[in-house]
């Protein structure tokens, strides 16, 4: 199926690398014009558009001045991924995590989105747009060691369907892809297996049997950027308001004896 994104923009967050890179390149080989911002603008990013932006998302402007660079450059915005996101900081329990993982986790998850979001909105809204949030399957899972980043990727989810109802009827479609473990640097990080003892390979092939894909695989980042570019498309205009897992069958209903 040919997706033609011909006259649109995007913008990325979190373009630099892994899932957030594989929605530019998956946007902009459709066509479409793809802003990247990143805090640090890759090579990688480079080859993929020339529209980058380096900047801090973190901060309380840096999602609203890459917002702007996008209007100022292309005049709209008709496609929001934020995909921007991260600390995943292992802790023992609940009483293990202090107020700043807390703080750091909902500002780099929750607040750039707010953020990017409320900026991109009245554009959205006149060129009748669409959002991608890129959460996690751990928002559907209790985990006490992630609690505070599982949390923080259902408050997540719980934003896109609630953007979804209120601006659905003015032409903005929202929605939240959750995947479960993809191949980027969190998990293809070398540190990781030389603490086991073994190469990064080895390790990839067992993190599937570890976190229990009844695919066998990990999943890749352009599978992601794929889905990202079905919702941008318009060609499933009635899916509003979803959190659509990609987790390799991880959150399957348990097997009965």
């Amino acid at each position: 199926m040919q997706i033609d994104m011909a006259g649109k923009t995007a913008v990325v967050t979190g373009a630099g690398s892994g899932i957030g890179l594989a929605c530019v390149r998956a946007l902009a080989g459709a066509g479409a014009e793809v802003l990247g911002g990143s805090r640090t603008v890759s090579p990688e990013l480079l080859e993929a558009t020339p529209h980058v932006m380096e900047v801090d998302l973190l901060t309380p402007d840096g999602p609203s001045a890459l917002i702007q660079h996008a209007l100022d450059k292309f005049g709209g915005v008709d496609v929001l991924v934020n995909n921007v996101g991260g600390g995943v900081k292992l802790a023992k329990g609940f009483l293990d995590i202090e107020d700043e993982t807390w703080l750091h986790t909902f500002e780099l998850n929750v607040m750039t989105t707010i953020r990017a979001t409320r900026a991109a909105l009245p554009s959205l809204v006149e060129r009748g747009g669409v959002i991608v949030n890129i959460g996690s399957m751990n928002a559907h899972l209790a985990d006490p060691t992630l609690g505070h980043y599982s949390i923080a990727k259902a408050a997540l989810s719980n934003l896109g369907k609630a953007l979804s109802a209120e601006y659905s009827s003015q032409g903005v479609r929202v929605n939240t892809i959750s995947p479960g473990p993809v191949r980027t640097r969190l998990w293809t990080n070398p540190h990781i297996a030389e603490r086991l003892g073994i190469t990064t390979e080895e390790f990839l092939k067992m993190v599937p049997k570890m976190a229990g894909l009844s695919t066998g695989e990990m999943i890749e980042p352009d599978e992601i950027g794929t889905l990202a570019l079905m919702f941008a498309s318009g060609r499933i205009r009635s899916v509003t308001g979803a959190d659509y897992l990609i987790d390799g069958g991880m959150t399957r209903p348990p097997a009965r004896d």
